[in-house]
């Protein structure tokens, strides 16, 4: 493949942070790793100015700010569904009420931006953030003559039919704002139509946008959103000799849809010969931790069970290394980087088959269980977790499959799939304009193909 430092990427990424987890890290791990291969312009929202700053980056970044009024406005709704909802986060209808913060950044970034990407200034713009696929992107009606890359974007995953119970928990009752949004939402329907490929986290959600859109399926690629990063990567390989304990680990924010609990109720189901032979670490905090706590204690666990809290990326690496079975139920994961970290640990992983995570464990790497209802996946999971823990062939072999798999999520094999989708719009859209000749780009295989801007017009 050519050089692509040619290339001149507008990257748009409201949400680009490298202190900060979830969606605003894995914005930062794309474009950390895009600038060793295009020329990228950075457009976010100032609220990660300082921490971009302390990591090394500010050139050729541009900061989108903040309105006093929209300031204010934030607190105002966050200290108020903070009381209405006794300190647990509504999704649905925060989703909603921040909009307005999104819709200011969206327009400051079109009219700063606009008339550059219509005069040719960029051979690529590419959205990056919100990952969810529920916002539009105004900066698409520039993109005339410029190839315009959306995503990944994922979500829009349901609650198992058996879970109702948590659906309520999580105010699941509310999201039909989400199809409000498709209907008042300025330029939301025009995003996704207009797109040159929109790359997608999930199967569950592209067949959604396919649907909903009605996209022809060459405008649509799968590409899941999480990667690993290099700390993990290089971890030692896990110790697959003999032992008495054998170390569970469950990571995440304790909260309903994450099913922290149905671990617990697991481990309680065994005998005790089998409890005897393992121990739980539960690394996260959240809403959930004292009830979880309190059922640790009525199911006499208290002795098979740490809560380690909430720890920084760092140590929650330490927890992983030294751990031998990853068990992470959670009933509506869209991402689920926690499964990729534990694969990349060489930890055996054992999962809900519902949303992202029961696509990136295989037979090979773990078990998926099927959520059709609370009972079946706590007896499912203390099935599996019993399995592992006294069979050591199959840790041992689960374990190597896992790092392997983990390997092609490293953030360096993603992006370089990212910069040939940049090559493959880019001979779409206009080869001639680029590199003088069609001879001189070297489109590689394997990525699929997109329909051009008069083909979706």
């Amino acid at each position: 493949m050519p050089s692509s430092k040619k290339f001149n990427v507008l990257l748009i990424a409201e949400q680009c942070n490298p202190e900060w987890p979830s969606v605003p890290l894995v914005a930062w791990n794309y474009y950390k790793e895009l600038n060793n291969h295009v020329n990228v312009t950075l457009v976010t929202h100032e609220r990660n100015k300082a921490a971009l700053q302390r990591a090394g980056y500010e050139k050729n970044i541009t900061f989108i700010t903040e309105s006093k009024t929209l300031q204010r406005y934030y607190q105002t709704v966050t200290k108020a569904t903070e009381i209405l909802f006794k300190g647990k986060t509504n999704w649905p209808l925060y989703h909603v009420l921040s909009y307005p913060i999104y819709a200011e950044f969206n327009h400051k970034v079109y009219q700063q931006f606009g008339a550059a990407i219509a005069n040719g200034t960029y051979d690529v713009v590419h959205a990056l953030t919100p990952m969810m696929p529920r916002y539009p992107v105004k900066a698409v009606k520039a993109c005339q003559k410029t190839p315009f890359l959306l995503g990944p974007v994922n979500g829009g995953v349901p609650f198992p039919k058996g879970f109702q119970e948590k659906a309520r928990e999580e105010f699941a009752y509310l999201n039909f704002f989400r199809a409000l949004g498709r209907f008042f939402i300025p330029g939301y329907i025009e995003t996704y139509k207009r797109a040159n490929r929109i790359l997608v986290g999930s199967s569950y959600t592209l067949e959604m946008l396919k649907s909903l859109f009605r996209l022809p399926e060459q405008q649509l690629s799968l590409f899941y959103e999480n990667g690993i990063s290099d700390a993990f990567l290089t971890q030692p390989q896990p110790n697959t000799a003999h032992k008495e304990l054998i170390n569970l680990i469950f990571v995440g924010r304790l909260v309903p849809y994450k099913c922290a609990d149905i671990v617990i109720e697991a481990i309680g189901r065994l005998d005790a010969s089998v409890q005897q032979k393992l121990f739980l670490t539960i690394v996260g905090d959240g809403s959930e931790r004292s009830k979880l706590e309190a059922r640790v204690q009525q199911l006499n666990l208290g002795e098979r069970v740490h809560f380690a809290g909430w720890v920084d990326h760092p140590t929650t690496l330490d927890y992983y290394s030294q751990s031998d079975i990853f068990c992470f139920p959670s009933i509506r994961e869209f991402g689920g980087a926690v499964v990729m970290e534990a694969m990349a640990c060489g930890l055996p992983c054992i999962v809900a088959n519902h949303g992202g995570i029961g696509e990136y464990v295989t037979d090979e790497t773990g078990f998926r269980i099927e959520p059709l209802s609370r009972e079946f996946l706590t007896q499912e999971m203390a099935v599996k977790i019993q399995t592992l823990v006294e069979d050591e062939s199959l840790r041992t072999s689960m374990a190597t499959a896992a790092i392997a798999r983990a390997q092609e999520f490293a953030w360096q094999t993603k992006v370089k799939k990212i910069v040939e989708i940049y090559h493959e719009l880019i001979a779409e859209q206009a080869p001639a304009t680029f590199l003088g000749s069609a001879q001189q780009l070297q489109v590689l295989p394997g990525v699929g193909q997109s329909m051009n801007q008069d083909q979706i017009a």
